[in-house]
Parts: structure tokens; C-alpha cells; sequence
């Protein structure tokens, strides 16, 4: 893949989390519905694991919820991208040393 496709690619990637996450649905998800339905929901509030950067999908501190969760889906796409591009270029070589180096 060249660098223009990638670049045009997390560009997209950018403009559909910024534009579209606002509509997100904001019922829970299959895991939490199920924990609401069943009765258990309360046992898991507050006992994080882990810290969530963002936590439901909203940027803290900001005002607006909309805007917070275009910021949110910003920073995931990014993080993401960032992440994967990182562990392509450890893992993934390129085409034209696939044989250099062995005898």
C-alpha cells in the first residue's frame, strides 16, 4: 500500500468518526444490556479494571456531549491507526527483502 492511500484512508477514517459517532446509539451494549436485564449491572459500577481514557465514549472536560464524542472518536481512530501502523512496521516485511539475508 503506498502512502497516499494510506493517508487518504485515515483521513476517511477521521472524517466518519468525527461526523458520524455524535449518532451513535446511545442504548448499552449487548454486554451491559444483559447485565441490566439479569439484575447484576451494580455489582460492575465503579470496579474498573482498568482506567478508561474515555470513558462511555465521551472526551472528559468537555462541555458539549457532541462534541465530546467526536473528540472521542477522533482520538480512538488515532490511537488505532497509530498502534496498527507501529505494528506493521515490526512485523511486516517489505516485498522486495523477502529473501535478502538467507542462504
Amino acid at each position: 500500500m503506498n502512502r497516499k492511500n494510506l493517508i487518504w484512508g485515515l483521513l476517511v477514517a477521521l472524517a466518519i468518526a468525527a461526523f458520524l459517532s455524535p449518532f451513535a446509539s446511545p442504548s448499552p451494549d449487548g454486554l451491559e444490556r444483559v447485565a441490566e436485564d439479569k439484575g447484576f449491572l451494580h455489582l460492575a459500577e465503579g470496579k474498573e479494571l482498568i482506567h478508561a481514557l474515555m470513558p462511555d465514549y465521551v472526551f472528559p472536560g468537555i462541555a458539549s456531549e457532541g462534541l465530546a464524542t467526536s473528540l472521542a472518536g477522533l482520538v480512538g481512530t488515532l490511537l488505532v491507526f497509530a498502534a496498527m501502523y507501529l505494528l506493521s512496521r515490526v512485523f511486516v516485511r517489505p516485498k522486495g527483502n523477502a529473501g535478502k539475508g538467507h542462504s
